[in-house]
């Protein structure tokens, strides 16, 4: 289980807090103009919680080897090569016996769907994906792919939580 912490607040447009008031702050807003002051209603931390990959049985164990790689092999941050490190991962692991030819993510799903014996399964939030899935996101412009770590998730990168883009699909193999 994972806990996120997020403020209770958020205040958009604020550029720079200009002086604190004892009724509020004053502040600059994006076109560098004084603005009102404002009170300040609550302060604090909110928890969130996540709950870990669930083991599936029906998943092959090949796809939690793949995301033990995942993990291993992810950077800190972002390197936008996350399709191509979820295939290396999947070659690596023995689930899929050729380097999948696509370029970008967002066409993974229909991929591994056509040529690997991947099926989608009927899971629409990222959080509630088993262990092991391959999770595909995006629009018409840009994707992502990543799969579904014990504490998190795996591409290029080691992330706690899902991707923010549109969930197209969760795939997985038996």
């Amino acid at each position: 289980m994972q806990i996120v912490r997020l403020p209770l607040i958020v205040f958009g447009f604020l550029l720079s807090l200009k002086s604190a008031h004892a009724q509020g702050f004053v502040f600059r807003d994006r076109w560098g103009h004084m603005g009102s002051s404002f009170s300040v209603i609550g302060r604090g931390w909110h928890r969130v919680i996540h709950p870990g990959g669930q083991l599936d049985p029906r998943i092959s164990p090949k796809l939690r080897e793949a995301a033990s790689i995942a993990q291993a092999r992810a950077n800190p941050h972002s390197h936008g090569l996350c399709w191509r490190y979820v295939k290396e991962a999947l070659v690596a692991a023995g689930v899929v016996k050729s380097y999948p030819k696509t370029s970008y993510a967002i066409d993974a799903g229909n991929e591994l769907v056509r040529e690997y014996g991947f099926t989608r399964l009927s899971v629409h939030n990222p959080y509630s994906a088993p262990l092991g899935a391959v999770l595909v996101y995006g629009d018409l412009k840009r994707g992502h792919v990543e799969i579904r770590t014990k504490d998190g998730f795996a591409s290029d990168y080691h992330s706690n939580n899902a991707c923010f883009y549109r969930l197209v699909g969760v795939y997985a193999k038996s």
